[in-house]
């Protein structure tokens, strides 16, 4: 089986260890990964802001770039997103935007509905993890107990959390038209926190933005993409 890693913008920009993870995970199974060093961004900030003109030309340079891809994985909920639902709307009636979309998946989906596996090690055996649902995977992608199964079948200890899958307030464009309100959605999200060793989610975006949120308050809580912990769940 042959993937493509699509690394993402805000994870090539602020969590690229979440790509090494995802590499070095996704071998481990027995998986070829490939690097198309050609990819650049897919063109959702563009196309959410509804200049689908100018994501048009990113979205075709995306479908050139991974075309010989058996499948295309992500370690992003939010792009995977765009590629999956959105290609297709943003291309009507392109067949490689229509194929690029049914072989797309966010990592923790592609490790769990195609690859089968559940359980991937016990290297977050008694870990205390918050887990944030980001919208696009959970909302668009459906993606809600993957991250979960991988999770506390390595150990982990998931605990509840009563706005898990309240919105962050990020939204890209979201979080600069409207700072008050992005900032005040955050503010509700860690007010709300368990106590918990780490906070992960499918979305850098997301993380960024939280964490961003507790470095103001003060708050020492490690941030970490879902990719990296997955590999530590393997690797022990």
């Amino acid at each position: 089986m042959r993937v493509a890693l699509f690394i993402t913008c805000l994870a090539d920009q602020f969590y690229a260890e979440a790509g090494v993870a995802a590499v070095r995970l996704l071998r481990a199974l027995g998986v070829e990964v490939d690097f198309p060093e050609g990819q650049t961004c897919c063109g959702q900030p563009a196309f959410n802001a509804g200049h689908w003109d100018e994501a048009r030309p990113l979205a075709k340079r995306t479908l050139e770039v991974f075309e010989e891809a058996e499948y295309v994985v992500l370690p992003s909920g939010s792009c995977a997103s765009m590629v999956k639902n959105h290609y297709p709307e943003l291309l009507p009636g392109n067949r490689e935007a229509l194929a690029m979309a049914e072989k797309t998946y966010e990592l923790s989906q592609f490790l769990v509905r195609v690859l089968g596996v559940e359980k991937l090690g016990e290297g977050l055996k008694g870990r205390k993890v918050a887990y944030h649902h980001g919208c696009h995977a959970l909302r668009e992608l459906g993606v809600r107990e993957e991250p979960l199964l991988l999770l506390q079948n390595a150990g982990a200890e998931v605990l509840p959390w009563e706005a898990w899958e309240e919105c962050c307030g990020f939204g890209g464009l979201f979080s600069v038209k409207l700072p008050e309100v992005s900032l005040a959605m955050a503010d509700r999200k860690l007010a709300t926190l368990p106590e918990a060793e780490v906070l992960t989610s499918t979305d850098a975006g997301c993380l960024l933005h939280l964490s961003g949120r507790m470095g103001k308050k003060g708050l020492g809580l490690r941030v970490a993409p879902l990719a990296t912990l997955l590999w530590e769940a393997y690797a022990g």
